[in-house]
């Protein structure tokens, strides 16, 4: 019987879907990462995208990343803010059951200071069956699970994926993983983004 590396994400996709509400859920290795793909995925090359001033530095980095352009507004959020216009959602900070809002991209982390710390990871929580596989190749390379010998490489990808023993620690923390758990607080002290002149309206 040959062996599937992916399973064991795999279940730990079902796992997170269930929990949270979504139809689908998306394993990748940083939630950063995941709002990239979905960024990608949904096409924001060249599009505005609007953050608040006061978050994480990966995710306007990630933006740019991505393609599309910054703006900022000043914004108290907490546990979640949406990447407007597009229906993907930095969740970093939430974790609860039945948080998934429908026709959305909601992208989690498993950080170590997150609430299940697993050290690193991410996902996209998602009602999109037409995005699922898409997504998944994207987040290895433009492949499937199986060695790219015996597979077709038809699309750009990534090196993004969530390995087995992330998917596994994962696992076994939601064996007591609560029902109901509030938002984890804003970092009072984010640096205004607007300060750094990388992220200037010139780039």
């Amino acid at each position: 019987m040959k062996h599937n590396p992916f399973k064991i994400v795999e279940m730990f996709e079902e796992e997170m879907a269930e929990y949270t509400g979504a139809p689908y859920a998306i394993a990748c290795d940083s939630c950063t990462n995941a709002i990239f793909l979905a960024c990608k995925y949904l096409g924001a090359e060249d599009k505005i995208i609007t953050i608040p001033a006061r978050t994480y530095l990966s995710i306007p980095q990630t933006i740019l990343n991505a393609g599309a352009k910054l703006e900022f507004e000043d914004i108290s959020w907490k546990g979640i803010y949406q990447l407007k216009p597009l229906p993907v959602y930095d969740s970093a900070k939430r974790l609860t059951s039945d948080m998934y809002i429908p026709g959305s991209y909601m992208c989690l982390s498993f950080h170590i200071k997150k609430h299940l710390p697993i050290g690193k990871g991410g996902m996209i929580l998602t009602d999109n069956p037409d995005c699922v596989d898409t997504i998944k190749r994207m987040r290895y390379e433009g492949r499937g699970p199986l060695s790219y010998h015996n597979d077709d490489i038809t699309m750009t990808g990534w090196n993004m994926y969530m390995t087995p023993e992330e998917a596994a620690r994962g696992l076994t923390l939601m064996m007591d993983y609560p029902e109901e758990v509030e938002d984890q607080t804003e970092n009072p002290n984010y640096r205004d983004l607007r300060s750094f002149k990388y992220f200037s309206p010139s780039k």
